[in-house]
């Protein structure tokens, strides 16, 4: 993708989010690393909403958190961002929400059981960051977040919210709306009773294949895509253009 299309992805992303009701007012941001630009991400300004995303207000931070492009202000939180990416190559995409379901299950300090598919995707592993409840505005915090999320899909900050990381901003939002799922389902069943028994592990590895594959992401992405643009009353995105083969002059007989 060139950086028009990765912006419009950002954008995307944020109004997916909002619609799952992860935007907490201005609070919740996304990023994606800028394409072929590792040292640098696009990311959501401060002071707007998921769904108020434009290709002008978009910023650019580099690895320091510090603003280097864009029309908008950066989130005092960048360094959440900044330095996941520092720690995680792997890493092309970050979202922190203080969705309600996952900020719940973390004041509980209980680990996320894989009672459930959406829990499943995040059976190798759902660690905590306890440092604090506050605003992540430093260098030195940010990586106690990265730190703590380790080679894990998310963490969650205990009373605050939850980092979620993918290699696709497609893999990022969809595991932040499957964290928040799961989180609400294990709090019900919890509150029904004890948890039953678990699936063993050769079932849980097997659906945690299944239901993490990038396919996975990118037809649930885009189906949340053409759902948000459809309640916007917005023109569907362009489909991809691919290359025409010239057609051969015909043989003569």
């Amino acid at each position: 993708m060139n950086a028009d299309e990765v912006k419009q992805k950002l954008i995307d992303a944020g109004r997916i989010l909002e619609d799952a009701g992860q935007g907490d007012l201005t609070r919740g941001h996304v990023s994606i690393r800028v394409p072929g630009d590792p040292t640098h991400f696009f990311m959501k300004p401060h002071s707007f909403g998921f769904d108020e995303i434009t290709p002008e207000n978009i910023v650019v931070c580099n690895l320091e958190g510090e603003k280097v492009a864009g029309g908008g202000r950066k989130h005092s939180e960048v360094y959440i961002h900044s330095e996941i990416y520092k720690l995680r190559p792997d890493v092309n995409s970050v979202i922190h929400t203080h969705p309600t379901h996952a900020v719940a299950l973390s004041c509980t300090g209980q680990p996320l059981h894989p009672i459930s598919q959406p829990a499943v995707a995040f059976c190798d592993g759902l660690p905590y960051y306890t440092d604090t409840i506050e605003l992540i505005r430093s260098h030195a915090m940010g990586a106690g977040v990265a730190q703590a999320l380790g080679k894990a899909k998310a963490v969650l900050l205990r009373n605050h919210g939850a980092a979620i990381v993918g290699a696709t901003v497609e893999e990022s939002t969809i595991l932040a709306i499957m964290l928040d799922n799961a989180c609400q389902i294990q709090l019900a069943a919890m509150a029904a009773g004890p948890l039953g028994a678990v699936f063993d592990a050769e079932y849980i590895e097997r659906l945690h294949d299944t239901i993490t594959r990038p396919e996975q992401y990118t037809i649930n992405f885009e189906y949340l895509r053409r759902r948000a643009r459809r309640v916007r009353q917005l023109p569907p995105p362009a489909d991809p253009v691919l290359p025409v083969k010239p057609l051969q002059p015909a043989m003569a007989h």
